[in-house]
Order: C-alpha cells, then sequence, then structure tokens
C-alpha cells in the first residue's frame, strides 16, 4: 500500500468518532481575561477533531480572551452545541457585547450549523442582546432546537431586538427552504413583561400543547395593540383554551384569531366565545375550524354559532363543518398526554379512594383523600353523605368552613362540592336560608379568582348538568334536582355573578331544555333569571 494511501486512511480514522464529541470547561471558575490566559483552551479547540460541543459555563470571560476562543472557532464547522451560560460573572456590562460579537461571527464563518445555543444568567441587559442580533439572524441559527436566554437582564428593549432577530431567522431560513423550528425557548426572568408591542404572532404547526399554549397566553396579554394571532395547528385543549379566553379578553385590537386544528374542543370554545362576549369591537375573523368542537356531534358547534349571533357577530365565525365528527375520535397523541398527567398527578397526589356512595339519587362521587384530608370532620361527613341536617349542623361556621377547606382553584371539585350542597334542597326557609349562603359563598369566592378559572368552573357545572358532553369520560352528569337549579338561580341574581358566565350558562339551559325537564319550574325560573343578567 502507497504511503499516500495510508496517509488518507489514518486522516480518515482521526476523523471518526464515536459519539458526542465535546469539550467542557464547565463549573472551573476559570478567569480569562487575555490570550495568554486561554492558550491551553485553543490549543484543545484547535486539536480536537469535530467538535460538536463547547461548555465554557461557570468560567468568567473577557473581551480580548473571547477573541481569541474566537479565532479557534472558525475551523469548527461541525460545532453544533454552546453551553456559554454564566460566562460573564465580574465583567463590565460594556465588556460583553464585544465579546459575544467575536464569538458569533466566528460561528457565522465557520459555516457551523447550531442545535443549542445558551446564554442564560448572563446579566448582558438589552446591549448584550445586539451582541449576539447577528449571531440569530445569520444561517448558523437556522437549524437551532433550543435556544436559553434565561436572566439575562434583556428588558423591553432587548426583548424586542430579540424577537426581530428571531422573526428574521424564521423569515430567511423559510425562504431558504429549511424554516427555524424551535423545540425549547426559554427567556424568563428579564423584565419583558410590560409594555409590549406586538402587532401580529404567526406561530402555526409548532407543536405547541397547552403548557406552551398557557405560557403563551400570559405573555400575549401584555400586548394591548396584537391586531393578529395565527397559533393554527397547535394543541389547545381545555386548558390551553380556557388560558387563551383569558387573554384575549385583555387585546381589544384584535383584528384575526386563528385558532383553527387546535382541538380547541366544546368546552375550550365556549371559553373563548364567552370571552368574545366581553367586547372585541375590531375582530373580523375567527378560526376554530378542526377543533372537534362537539356535544356528541353538533350541538357544542350550534351553541357556539347561537352565541356568536347573540353578539352580532356570527358573520365573523368560519366553518364548523368539519367539528361535527365523532367524539371517540381523540388524537393519540392527546390521549398519550393526557395519561402522563394523570400518571404524573397519581404520583403526586396519591391514589384515588374507591367511589362512595353520596346517598342522593344513588349517584356515586369519588372523594379523593387529599380533599378529605383537607376538611374538617364534619365537612368531610356531609360531603360523602349529604343531608339537610349535616348541612344545618355546620352553623354559624359553615361558610367559613366552605371558604376555607373547598380549592377554589379546582374547579371540577367546586362544581361538586356546589352540587352536592344543593341537592339537599327542601322548601324550609331554614334549609334554603343553609343552602343558598352556603353556594353563594361559594361561588362568590370561586368568581372571584380569574377568569379563567370562572370559565372552567362554568363548563364543569354544565357537564355535571349533562348540559355538554366531556372529552373527559371520567367526568359523569348527575340526576338533575331542583335544588341544584334553585341555587344556581338565586347565586345568578346576585352582583359577583359575572354576566357574560351568565350569558354562557343561558344559551345551553335554553338549548337543553328537555334534559331539565323534570325539573322545569326550577329550569324556567333560571332561564328567566340568567336572561335578566345577560341584558341589564
Amino acid at each position: 500500500m502507497a504511503s499516500g494511501d495510508i496517509a488518507q486512511i489514518t486522516e480518515a480514522l482521526a476523523k471518526t468518532h464515536v459519539g458526542e464529541v465535546e469539550l467542557s470547561y464547565k463549573g472551573r471558575g476559570l478567569k480569562l481575561d487575555n490570550v495568554e490566559s486561554v492558550k491551553e483552551i485553543v490549543q484543545e479547540i484547535e486539536q480536537r477533531q469535530g467538535l460538536q460541543s463547547l461548555r465554557l459555563e461557570g468560567n468568567t470571560l473577557g473581551v480580548e480572551a473571547a477573541q481569541a476562543i474566537a479565532k479557534s472557532l472558525v475551523a469548527k464547522r461541525e460545532l453544533e452545541q454552546c453551553h456559554w451560560s454564566d460566562m460573564f460573572t465580574g465583567r463590565l456590562r460594556s465588556e460583553i457585547p464585544p465579546a459575544l460579537k467575536s464569538l458569533g461571527n466566528a460561528l457565522m464563518t465557520s459555516g457551523a450549523r447550531l442545535t443549542h445555543l445558551d446564554l442564560s444568567d448572563n446579566a448582558f441587559g438589552p446591549d448584550g442582546v445586539k451582541g449576539i442580533e447577528s449571531l440569530l439572524k445569520s444561517s448558523a441559527c437556522y437549524t437551532l432546537r433550543e435556544l436559553r436566554l434565561n436572566n439575562c437582564g434583556m428588558g423591553i428593549g432587548g426583548g424586542m431586538v430579540l424577537a426581530s432577530a428571531l422573526t428574521e431567522c424564521h423569515k430567511q431560513s423559510s425562504a431558504a427552504g429549511s424554516p427555524l423550528r424551535l423545540k425549547v425557548f426559554i427567556a424568563g426572568r428579564n423584565r419583558l413583561e410590560n409594555d409590549g408591542s406586538l402587532e401580529e404572532v404567526h406561530m402555526p404547526q409548532n407543536g405547541i400543547n397547552h403548557p406552551g399554549i398557557t405560557a403563551l397566553a400570559t405573555a400575549l396579554k401584555h400586548n394591548p395593540n396584537l391586531q393578529v394571532v395565527n397559533l393554527n395547528d397547535n394543541t389547545f385543549t381545555k386548558k390551553g383554551s380556557i388560558a387563551m379566553a383569558e387573554a384575549i379578553r385583555h387585546l381589544q385590537c384584535l383584528k384575526v384569531i386563528n385558532f383553527g386544528d387546535c382541538l380547541v374542543r366544546s368546552e375550550g370554545a365556549i371559553a373563548i366565545a364567552g370571552a368574545l362576549r366581553v367586547g372585541l369591537p375590531s375582530l373580523r375573523e375567527l378560526n376554530l375550524s378542526f377543533g372537534e368542537i362537539c356535544e356528541a356531534a353538533a350541538e357544542g358547534c350550534e351553541a357556539l354559532r347561537e352565541m356568536m349571533e347573540g353578539m352580532n357577530m356570527e358573520d365573523l365565525l368560519g366553518s364548523l363543518s368539519d367539528d361535527e365528527g365523532d367524539p371517540e375520535d381523540d388524537d393519540e397523541e392527546e390521549e398519550e398526554e393526557e395519561e402522563e398527567e394523570e400518571e404524573a398527578n397519581e404520583e403526586e397526589n396519591g391514589h384515588e379512594e374507591d367511589a362512595k356512595e353520596n346517598g342522593v339519587n344513588g349517584t356515586k362521587d369519588v372523594i379523593e383523600e387529599k380533599e378529605e384530608a383537607h376538611c374538617g370532620p364534619e365537612l368531610k361527613s356531609f360531603l360523602i353523605s349529604p343531608s339537610a341536617e349535616k348541612l344545618i349542623s355546620l352553623g354559624a361556621k359553615r361558610i367559613q368552613v366552605i371558604e376555607q377547606q373547598v380549592d377554589i382553584s379546582d374547579a371540577s371539585k367546586v362544581s361538586e362540592v356546589f352540587l352536592k350542597i344543593s341537592s339537599v334542597y327542601k322548601d324550609e326557609p331554614e334549609v334554603k336560608q343553609a343552602i343558598f349562603e352556603s353556594t353563594d359563598a361559594l361561588l362568590r369566592k370561586a368568581f372571584s379568582n380569574s377568569h379563567s378559572q370562572s370559565y372552567s368552573f362554568i363548563t364543569s357545572l354544565i357537564v355535571n348538568l349533562g348540559l355538554l358532553k366531556s372529552e373527559d369520560k371520567k367526568i359523569k352528569k348527575v340526576t338533575v334536582l331542583p335544588g341544584h337549579l334553585l341555587a344556581l338561580e338565586h347565586a345568578a341574581a346576585q352582583e359577583f355573578f359575572p354576566a357574560d358566565q351568565a350569558g354562557v350558562l343561558e344559551v345551553f339551559v335554553s338549548r337543553n331544555c328537555k334534559v331539565l325537564e323534570s325539573c322545569c319550574n326550577a329550569r324556567d325560573a333560571l332561564k328567566t333569571t340568567l336572561m335578566k343578567r345577560t341584558t341589564a
């Protein structure tokens, strides 16, 4: 074999690596001020063939040292991961932007395609964002999957620069045929919460599930000038939809809402439609198509249309024909997500007790150990087996006990307790007073919580009363009793009961008169009161 062939084979073998090639100086606390201080690091970088990951976090890097390291990175085309958090401790803020620019320019020159960039815990402020602006716009970041900028003190100005850079990156990468598809983006503790200036948000087909949608909703509501929200083809489900409904109540300039193909579902659509009752005067288009908005088929769609018609906004609602399908055909990924959540909840909260008879028309309810542990013995006894006598026996402390011991953050539990209290209704002054005082206190506290929690309660109640079929097959409707509707009617007449929630409830009561036929007098009284609250 010729010596030239041996040399080629040797070179090829030198470039062959198994697993990720990484250099790590993590957490060494090195004070790297000049060329001399990084001499060994530079040599190791230059000699490491096929370098894919460089960890410099937990050291402190000066401008001259950063420039020296940058020169060694120019030839590192294979570099994919830059773990550079907590890298400027003790440095003047003015030192950080030029250091970042040097490193960023080297990455762009090298032709590297990054997948991970972590610059968290670097207090570089708005000017520091400008130091990475060119890098974020460049082809080096078209392939980014994780971008971490937590606790960098960016402020509003830095946040705007960052948003513009990422927008440009997405635009240019899309034009190049490989659009930016971030999977992880963390930018917490950056003082971005005020003076939001966004006017359009387009994030379709990003695979965002309800935790991400909820976080996004929290951020969006701080942008009062927002006009277009396009989140098409993500996964809201009930939790995300309710959070987004809470957000759009604050966005009076909205013109276009595109939540199509987002698994909004019936309960989520109710919350969104209810939020529109608050008034979005500029709204021109609402897309909730392919959202599995169904109540065992079309009733949820019809209820949504009716609510929109009641607000003179029916022309804004796109077609819902594709939503009138079988609720059994849920997305497999969504089912897996729910199962994972259930398993996590079981590990955190422990197993549930076996269902116990509640003594009312033979219906069964599950009383969780956690709930029982938080309830006093008298309330616990009542919830297990409700009776008027037990409710009255709670005495003057009844309201205080309910307010203190019922977790209003759990909407389904609030609905359950409300129905149990109202189930013992009798047309006797003492019993009626005890029930109305108790249910009013419970709902007053529930409605004093966030608007999204209020909608969660209303949708849970609608499901429990059999007025809407829930996506959660474990939730079963109760046998509706006059006391349920009379207690609800009494509460709806009070000032604490939100008018928009009354409107949502009125639509479902009106559309389901036959379901409530056995309690026709109580049903009609409830309808009348709800209509008064809605038109007041």
